[in-house]
């Protein structure tokens, strides 16, 4: 299946040492508590099931159940030519334990959601790479589930600790937005600046009023995903700040704007400005012309080590786990996942500055190239370059600026499920489901309230998995309410992502919506406006811990 010199290999620790070379006489082995006697992995130092310190390395039978599947039709890297199956298996001993591994010995099309497995190793110089391949056995009657059921969300959250909200204290008081498009060959830090300068001037600011900064993920302009972060911002246009922000390990990508309402309400600053770039466009063209340099060796450590060895290529063979688990455990299709990308489409066409403006149909949608099942080249966002800013002004003081200040009703931020991804959620987009229920308990406003919907759609499941997570179905219930369309169009119950989202608007990794909000409950939408547009919630967070905001007009 693959180049042997190419396929990248964990680098090898005394920490992983056991699992990595396990498979020398056969066995595959993890960690387990002495405590609880649960299972442990990846390897860490502490189990997160009861928090004991006392581990032991011990074998197990190698049986497991298959709980996400794809076949990757994409040539993602020489080392995996397609197609080629990418799986998530359950371990029978504990099947709180999933691995990322490879469905062998029958053809790709064949490895299924409910499968009954078992180990296989393969050597790979000094590394027995665990695959997997069909017992023959039936298919199990009930698949694996979640210690906690997506229903139950809400009663992990924890309660509010004073009546009083930070929310309260702040306003979305201004939202800028560069050029978009693809491959425009522009300095990212030139975009962030055009942005910052749009968003400044739309709240009535100057830059001598922003007293903070913030942006994600920041650190160096590298790989099409920064422009440089807060530092290279503040040595262009010498804000002085009293307040900064920059980092991943936050509220997805919107956490930036999440974090300085933290330092509004605290008295930190007055306002902030908030932005985010990309240039993964642009960035991609120079890697593939040769000018951009790309890092040597197929040794991977850290969390990539756990799916890179596997041919993990992209964070569509992440999400294509759980859309297939909801596929087999609520009868969910394609088509319940074409109604997405068939409205935003249809709502791009009425956004001037989205990058694809042309409506499909259904039958353009089943025949586009399929990525990794069940996700086709429409079920994924367009990469673009472009930068977004907003301000968070201290509310007392977005009185007094010219356009009527956005106000914040309610966030959600609560991390309940792991973070890991083939650790977590196995029915929806992981990090969804804790900062949903949470955000609900932070108002009296219910999702019958919402009037416009604006969420994350790096690939058409990240915006199923919110429409169900936030409540606007029921768990499972998203076939019924996606049919047709109706219900998700711009006059239909739950308006959805006007402005044509991610899949067709282009990939602004979570502000773009931030700006559409700000502008639909402004009534500034134009041809795409929400009729009445009072509330408006967004999700942030594709492959990262995420965040949800909710949104009202005064």
């Amino acid at each position: 299946m693959t180049d042997a010199m190419a396929r990248p290999l964990p680098l090898v620790t005394d920490q992983n040492e056991f699992f990595w070379r396990s498979g020398a006489d056969g066995r595959l082995r993890f960690l387990r508590c002495t405590a609880c006697e649960g299972l442990v992995h990846p390897p860490m130092p502490a189990c997160p099931h009861c928090r004991g310190g006392e581990l032991e390395v011990t074998e197990v039978s190698g049986r497991a159940t298959v709980v996400g599947c794809t076949v990757n039709h994409h040539p993602w890297s020489p080392a995996f030519p397609p197609p080629f199956t990418y799986a998530v298996v359950a371990i029978d001993e504990d099947p709180r334990v999933r691995l990322t591994t490879n469905i062998v010995g029958v053809a790709p099309e064949e490895a299924h959601v409910g499968q009954r497995v078992q180990v296989r190793f393969e050597q790979r110089e000094d590394v027995w790479l665990p695959l997997f391949e069909p017992t023959g056995e039936p298919d199990v009657e009930e698949l694996p589930t979640d210690e906690i059921a997506p229903e139950d969300y809400p009663r992990v959250v924890r309660p509010m600790l004073t009546p009083e909200k930070y929310e309260d204290k702040v306003a979305l008081t201004g939202v800028g937005m560069s050029r978009l498009g693809r491959r425009l060959m522009v300095d990212p830090l030139e975009l962030a600046v055009e942005a910052c300068r749009r968003a400044v001037e739309d709240a009535g600011l100057t830059f001598d009023d922003i007293d903070g900064l913030s942006t994600y993920p920041g650190g160096p302009a590298m790989g099409g995903f920064s422009e440089g972060g807060v530092t290279a911002l503040e040595d262009t246009l010498r804000i002085k700040p009293s307040w900064y922000n920059g980092g991943g390990e936050t509220f997805g990508p919107g956490g930036s704007v999440i974090a300085a309402m933290y330092a509004v309400a605290a008295g930190l600053c007055r306002h902030v400005l908030c932005f985010r770039t990309v240039w993964q466009s642009t960035y991609t063209e120079l890697v593939r012309t040769g000018r951009v340099p790309v890092p040597g060796g197929n040794r991977v450590s850290g969390a990539g080590q756990w799916q890179a060895p596997f041919g993990n290529g992209s964070a569509v063979m992440n999400l294509a786990m759980p859309a297939s688990y909801h596929f087999k455990k609520y009868g969910t299709t394609r088509e319940t996942l074409g109604w997405i990308a068939i409205n935003n489409r249809a709502n791009a066409a009425r956004n001037p500055a989205a990058i694809y403006r042309e409506p499909f149909s259904m039958d353009d949608y089943l025949s586009a190239r399929m990525i990794s099942t069940p996700f086709g080249l429409l079920d994924c966002d367009v990469p673009a370059d472009g930068s977004i800013a907003a301000i968070v002004s201290a509310v007392d003081a977005a009185r007094d600026l010219p356009k009527k200040p956005v106000l914040v009703e309610a966030v959600g931020t609560q991390l309940i499920e792991r973070v890991a991804w083939d650790q977590s959620t196995l029915s929806h987009e992981p990090q969804v489901l804790g900062p949903a229920a949470h955000m609900w308990t932070r108002t009296s406003l219910r999702p019958s309230d919402v009037d416009v919907a604006l969420l994350y759609d790096g690939f058409t499941f990240n915006c199923l998995s919110w429409i169900e997570g936030l409540g606007f179905c029921g768990i499972g219930e998203a076939k019924d309410f996606l049919d047709g369309g109706k219900n998700i169009a711009l006059d239909g119950l739950l308006p959805l992502n006007p402005h044509g989202g991610q899949l067709s608007a282009g990939r602004t990794h979570g502000m773009g919506f931030v700006h559409e909000a700000v502008v639909q409950l402004r009534g500034e939408g134009g041809e795409r406006q929400v009729r009445d547009a009072k509330v408006a919630v967004i999700s942030s967070g594709g492959l990262t811990p995420s965040g949800a905001i909710l949104l009202r007009t005064e």
